[in-house]
């Protein structure tokens, strides 16, 4: 080596070990990036609540955390990101409760159907005592509840037939989540449910495997699920929440603050998300119209509560009714 060049490296060296010093003594934290899964479009009522946990949680932060958004099932179905947050394989997930219960049994009363009657009274039971009572049960389960949040009343679509009453359903083949009450209700229906992981859905709509799915109107907007499904039914039948998990080995190397950051980010994506989910709610439906959907609206959903009713037995026997209880007699909602 010359002088020279002697020289030149030892400067570096110097010049790297100087800003590294500065870089310490200004309190620059490293960036750390939180890799999070879920399996809706990066469209999605789910991508616009990530959106809003991400830019919270930088500014909170001062940009120490990012979010790596992973949508659309790139890391897997639900169940497969759920299992990784225990192993550490990723940081967060937003699901629905589809495949929740298989970790928390609590979690399964939140999936009977018409439990609740309208978004404001889900909302405000998942806001309030019974809404914590439930997170803290996921955190029991070796699982970080941060936020509940929201995909919206469930609705039937299929390509064979009107869906107005439970006797029209009779014999379809439906995919749901894998989930033992929504399996339960639809069995009480005569339908045969088949459950399958979200990313596999749309090809087995496509191929025949399955005639129908069941979905709130933001999932089914934003998946495209008018190409391959000519018949949307608005049965409402099961209000879907969702849930903002976090990995018990991220949570371990956070610190208090940190871990309040996230919290509250998770806040403020959970805000954006039923801020989506409403107004899909109601646009979305006019836009599937358009997009050449058949949407049965003048449906008598006495009839589907009274076919599901014996279902709830599914969960009463098993976990016995103080939960079911609790959200019937809220007198605050």
């Amino acid at each position: 080596m010359t002088r020279f060049a002697h020289n030149a490296l030892t400067a570096a060296i110097a010049s790297a070990s100087t800003l590294a010093l500065a870089t310490a003594s200004l309190g620059v934290q490293a960036q750390e990036t939180i890799t999070l899964g879920h399996t809706t479009s990066d469209n999605s009522h789910y991508s616009v609540g990530v959106d809003a946990f991400a830019e919270k949680l930088e500014e909170l932060s001062d940009g120490a955390f990012v979010v790596d958004e992973q949508p659309s099932g790139a890391l897997g179905g639900e169940r497969d990101m759920i299992e990784g947050l225990q192993i550490g394989t990723l940081d967060a997930v937003v699901t629905s409760t589809g495949p929740l219960g298989n970790f928390v049994p609590e979690t399964y009363v939140l999936d009977l159907p018409f439990l609740f009657e309208d978004y404001d009274h889900a909302r405000c039971v998942l806001d309030g005592e019974i809404g914590q009572s439930l997170l803290d049960k996921v955190e029991e389960n070796d699982l970080i509840a941060l936020a509940w949040t929201e995909n919206g009343f469930r609705h039937m679509t299929n390509s064979d037939r009107d869906i107005k009453t439970p006797e029209d359903a009779e014999g379809l083949k439906i995919r749901t989540m894998e989930n033992e009450m929504h399996m339960a209700a639809f069995e009480e229906m005569g339908v045969q449910p088949t459950p399958m992981a979200f990313p596999e859905l749309f090809t087995a709509l496509q191929q025949g495997t399955v005639d129908g799915q069941e979905n709130p109107i933001s999932v089914i907007l934003t998946s495209n699920m008018w190409e391959v499904q000519d018949r949307l039914s608005l049965t409402g039948h099961v209000y879907s929440p969702a849930i903002m998990l976090a990995s018990p080995i991220l949570w371990e190397g956070l610190s208090e603050e940190e871990r309040e950051w996230f919290v509250d980010a998770a806040q403020a994506g959970a805000e954006a998300t039923r801020a989506e989910v409403s107004r899909l709610e109601t646009e979305g439906v006019e836009e599937l119209k358009e997009k050449g959907m058949t949407v049965i609206e003048d449906i008598d959903k006495s009839q589907f509560q009274e076919a599901v009713e014996p279902s709830y037995t599914t969960y009463t026997d098993e976990y016995g009714s103080e939960m079911l209880d609790r959200i019937r007699n809220n007198d605050d909602c």
